[in-house]
């Protein structure tokens, strides 16, 4: 990714050295203490949702997809990242299962065969996205395409309303978006909702913490997402 991209910054920290704290640091240290998620509960968020054929945005180390429980004994998996280092380490972490690789951006279309994956996932991935929420979840509509009828987005994401964080937490979010890492501070749970409104005809989500924890199903006849009335599963 080109280093003038604005997205740049949220994909670049993740080096190799940066990957091997990955899981100690972000997943059982920040999640659990400072965003107040923990790492098992997006575990169980991937084991309700995950499919036979799964593309993962943002696979990060791979932790949760090396841990969750598909509904196949060898499901099809792709991983999609800009950043080359990533797609390794994930994919060397899950090798058992053979997975295909793409470099790509999810903030522009993504070249892969349409309604050919019964579930999408993007972990921790949108609030490191450029923009507002309206801006980021772009992403949703260039996966939506790619979903076969019936399949389901998922993915979790830290939110910027005040409330939900504590000090640390404010302090440590102010941080990574001075630095680029993240953009959340206009990201709001009623955007989300919103946004997910707008794009499915049945959705949920969940706030942990700071966390939002969302899916969107397409029905298993439908053509047009942009004429599916919108209608919450959860309110």
């Amino acid at each position: 990714m080109d280093v003038s991209n604005p997205a740049h910054a949220g994909q670049a920290v993740y080096t190799e050295r940066v990957l091997k704290s990955y899981d100690a640091v972000v997943l059982r240290m920040s999640s659990s203490f400072i965003w107040r998620c923990p790492a098992d509960h997006i575990l169980r968020h991937y084991d309700r949702h995950v499919g036979g054929t799964h593309l993962d945005i943002g696979p990060g180390t791979g932790y949760f997809l090396d841990r969750c429980r598909f509904p196949v004994h060898e499901p099809g998996i792709t991983l999609l990242d800009p950043n080359l280092t990533v797609l390794q380490h994930a994919a060397a972490r899950i090798a058992r299962y053979r997975p295909d690789t793409r470099q790509g951006d999810a903030l522009a279309p993504i070249e892969l065969q349409d309604r050919s994956y019964a579930s999408v996932g993007m972990s921790y991935l949108l609030h490191c996205l450029p923009g507002d929420i309206a801006a980021k979840t772009v992403a949703l509509d260039h996966v939506l395409p790619l979903l076969a009828p019936g399949g389901v987005v998922f993915g979790t994401t830290i939110l910027g309303d005040p409330e939900l964080h504590t000090g640390v937490g404010q302090r440590l979010m102010a941080l990574y978006n001075r630095k680029g890492i993240f953009s959340n501070d206009d990201d709001t749970r009623a955007d989300l909702d919103l946004a997910l409104a707008k794009r499915f005809p049945r959705y949920e989500l969940e706030v942990v913490g700071a966390v939002a924890l969302f899916a969107g199903w397409l029905d298993e006849d439908s053509e047009t997402p942009a004429d599916w009335p919108a209608r919450s599963a959860t309110g």
